[in-house]
């Protein structure tokens, strides 16, 4: 058995990234297969740019299609890109770590069918999707390459990776085509005991977990509490499921757009009652224009309160990204 399956994750700044990994490949005889996190109405045009840039071909994945050596295949947009023994799929699955295509779905997709076989390389990106899957691929006796947090645009998402699977290489983006050519193209069979020798599994690699006093920022269900190594996860029943990093952010965009809605209410009952206040004074009804202006009042006082909360949070979160990423190594 040879390691020639090679799945690799990106996310802010993966564009480049990738684009410079397959630039240096040639003669590969792997199948590589790519995940980077785009907008669910992105272009899908992700397999025309790398064609420019590379010599393998590149292809966007196609549900059901066989799985063949020396081809590149790119996640769409919206879909997520699991592999099953010989071929790869196009599902509409639940979003993973707020994306969907998701870099632990194609990670632990691609350990559950074809184990040590399996080359995982994380780049840059914020927050931690790809961890969780690169522990997947390490227990199933692949190999973990993450690039260098100090070489990365973004240096999160490799280093969460560092920090929670047991990685093999970690090395600037430069090096990484010249390793994975090395290790796919050497002929090295992989040893294995007979009673380690690795079968395919239909199942995930998630383990069970336990109710969690939270409930999931997309659908609102119960959450169950998963603990993955040192890594903590949270998913829900209908299969959304979280990073710890990931759950702040979303539990963060929720509190937001909350926060939004409740601005919007406040300001448009400041214009009813505004409104109210001018049609009672027309009308002589003094007492209940004085009520309906102060009800005004407080209302577009408390709408401001939410504004100025919205807009500075707004302004610490840039900077906050900012400043992360211009952290010295």
């Amino acid at each position: 058995m040879r390691r020639d399956i090679v799945v690799v994750g990106a996310s802010a700044g993966g564009l480049e990234a990738v684009s410079k990994l397959v630039e240096n490949i040639a003669g590969f005889k792997g199948a590589i297969f790519v995940v980077i996190h785009t907008g669910p109405g992105g272009p899908g045009l992700l397999a025309d740019l790398l064609n420019r840039r590379g010599t393998l071909p590149t292809l966007n994945a196609e549900d059901g299609k066989r799985i063949q050596p020396g081809y590149i295949h790119v996640a769409p947009p919206d879909h997520h890109l699991v592999l099953e023994r010989g071929r790869m799929r196009l599902i509409k699955g639940p979003m993973e770590n707020r994306h969907r295509p998701s870099i632990d779905a194609l990670f632990r997709s691609a350990a559950n069918a074809y184990g040590p076989q399996v080359i995982g390389v994380v780049l840059t990106g914020y927050l931690d999707d790809g961890s969780a899957g690169m522990l997947a691929i390490k227990r199933s006796g692949g190999l973990a390459i993450v690039q260098d947090p100090r070489d990365a645009l973004v240096p999160a998402m490799p280093q969460a990776a560092i920090d929670h699977a047991e990685v093999d290489y970690i090395l600037p983006l430069a090096e990484i085509p010249a390793l994975l050519t090395s290790l796919v193209n050497s002929g090295t069979e992989i040893a294995m005991s007979p009673e380690n020798e690795f079968e395919p599994n239909s199942t995930s690699n998630d383990a069970k977990g336990d109710p969690s006093a939270y409930t999931c920022p997309q659908c609102h269900g119960t959450l169950w509490e998963v603990h993955d190594g040192g890594l903590l996860r949270f998913a829900c029943r209908v299969g959304h499921s979280f990073s710890s990093e990931s759950m702040l952010e979303d539990q963060k965009d929720a509190v937001e757009r909350a926060l939004w809605a409740a601005m919007r209410s406040l300001e448009e009952r400041a214009d009813l009652t505004a409104r109210l206040a001018k049609r009672a004074e027309q009308q002589a009804h003094q007492h209940a224009a004085g009520r309906f202006r102060h009800q005004s009042d407080a209302a577009r006082h408390n709408a401001d309160v939410l504004r100025r909360i919205l807009t500075n949070g707004e302004e610490i979160q840039v900077r906050e990204r900012h400043d992360e990423a211009a952290k010295p190594a």
